[in-house]
């Protein structure tokens, strides 16, 4: 035609892939003949990421905590899925995130698949597993891959390892699980996700760059080391000026979207994280609802009351009670302790912790301390202090935490520096909830607001989503004991 010859191939993914060794861009298919299903519109950097994910076996995803990543990822698999090129997934992913993310996401959008959460004993994950052969997707958490691997179906050919920073250790169990299944399966796929895959230092990205075969990887653990440390004397070593560059190359192939690039984003991202509760923690909380469900068959629970008694639930569920004459009583709560301190890793930058109980707050300030710069605010600091504390978090690299009691939010705050917020618990104040979250929403702001519920209960989850909906919090304990008394 007018000279040229024309050649038509179906628009298929192998078809897309050879193009692109070719040197040809050919789109990924999905952008084209895929109805994105679920209750949510994909914005287009989650249409770009799952794109990207259909047209490569293994990759790196290392789009931002809040851009959407699990949408993303099951968008993508799901349409893998209905093209015959993916039969079964895994998902491997933190604990706090089984139910809340990963179920919660397949069962509300994909209403033509299945989803088995595999927690719980080692029995009882073989269970499940026996009892679900038509599910389409398996979720587990890190430390559960390595139980129930070897029980999985044979027809499983794609992974999904959702905050992948975890298997930056080769040395480690979480690593070597995954590896040895991979090279057990060649032709399986691996999308390993997470919006910090250096969390420590440069030498974190060889684990990662392995796993998905760089191939601009080097040999070995200690000739990555030297590319991207120096070392300054016999003990220590030190970032090279060219390790991000670095690093950079051998994470590929790889996508990243940061939260500022995601312009279509709402300006407030919110997520729930579920920590898990002790032994001990079930058993104060157990007897405290016992308690309060004879108070409420008394009518001693009043309107006035009610914040109170509520209160009481919610420091057995942050790991400090309050004693009857006002001393601490420490509750091991190290499940949420320990997801407190994941997404500290997660968020990367600045955050904010709040939290609503003094004596969770110091129990926590020694915790994250161990581990990060800890500025600490609560009506025991000076005003002098606390103005300090702030222009240091809002100007200076330290503190790189502010931990602080939600009530010492003054309006007119400035705190922008801070790219999300983490509530440990719940306050009982819609007024506290409101402004202590403005502190990041401020004419200025460098980041898309990020809040994060750290919830263990269903009380929990109802008076965050009061807290959301600016509702009072007034019945919303009664209605709690109601359902317990009626179910004791």
């Amino acid at each position: 035609m007018r000279g040229r010859d024309y050649i038509a191939v179906p628009h298929k993914i192998d078809e897309a892939k050879v193009l692109r060794n070719l040197g040809i861009q050919a789109p990924s298919p999905i952008l084209y003949y895929y109805d994105w299903p679920g209750k949510f519109t994909p914005y287009s950097h989650q249409r770009n990421t799952a794109a990207f994910m259909t047209m490569h076996k293994k990759c790196l995803i290392l789009n931002d905590i809040g851009t959407g990543k699990t949408m993303s990822a099951l968008w993508a698999a799901d349409y893998l899925m209905r093209i015959g090129k993916v039969r079964k997934v895994l998902i491997v992913s933190p604990l706090s995130t089984l139910e809340r993310v990963w179920g919660d996401a397949v069962f509300s959008s994909f209403v033509d698949r299945k989803a088995v959460v595999l927690h719980g004993s080692a029995e009882r994950r073989k269970r499940l597993i026996t009892q679900r052969p038509d599910a389409d997707f398996f979720v587990v958490n890190h430390d559960g891959l390595p139980v129930v691997l070897s029980h999985l179906p044979d027809d499983i050919d794609l992974i999904i390892y959702d905050e992948a920073a975890v298997l930056r250790n080769t040395s480690t169990q979480r690593f070597k699980v995954l590896n040895k299944w991979m090279r057990a399966h060649t032709d399986a796929r691996l999308w390993l996700m997470t919006g910090t895959p250096t969390p420590n230092e440069p030498t974190d990205a060889y684990a990662l760059a392995k796993l998905i075969e760089s191939p601009a990887i080097p040999p070995t653990a200690m000739a990555f080391k030297d590319m991207v440390m120096l070392k300054t004397s016999m003990w220590n070593w030190t970032p090279r000026a060219d390790s991000a560059h670095t690093v950079s190359r051998i994470l590929q192939p790889s996508v990243r979207f940061t939260r500022e690039e995601c312009l279509d984003l709402p300006d407030t991202v919110t997520q729930s994280r579920q920590a898990e509760m002790t032994a001990e923690q079930q058993t104060h909380y157990k007897a405290m609802m016992k308690t309060l469900v004879a108070e409420a068959a008394a009518g001693s629970i009043t309107a006035a009351n009610e914040a109170i008694k509520a209160q009481k639930l919610v420091q057995i569920l942050c790991g400090v009670a309050y004693g009857q004459n006002g001393q601490n009583i420490e509750i091991d709560a190290s499940p949420r302790v320990s997801l407190l301190k994941e997404l500290i890793d997660e968020v990367g930058g600045k955050c904010i912790v709040f939290v609503p109980l003094t004596g969770a707050l110091h129990m926590l300030e020694q915790e994250l301390s161990k581990r990060w710069s800890v500025g600490v605010v609560n009506g025991a600091v000076s005003s002098t202090n606390r103005n300090q504390i702030f222009s240091d978090f809002q100007n200076t690299k330290k503190p790189h935490i502010l931990l602080a009691h939600p009530a010492t939010m003054a309006h007119g705050l400035t705190l922008t520096a801070a790219n999300s917020i983490i509530w440990y618990a719940p306050p009982t104040s819609n007024e506290t909830y409101l402004q202590a979250n403005g502190r990041i929403e401020r004419i200025g702001k460098r980041h898309v607001s990020n809040l994060i519920h750290i919830e263990s209960t269903p009380l929990e989850r109802r008076m965050y989503k009061r807290l959301q909906n600016k509702q009072a919090m007034q019945g919303l304990l009664l209605d709690i004991i109601q359902n317990e008394g009626e179910r004791s």
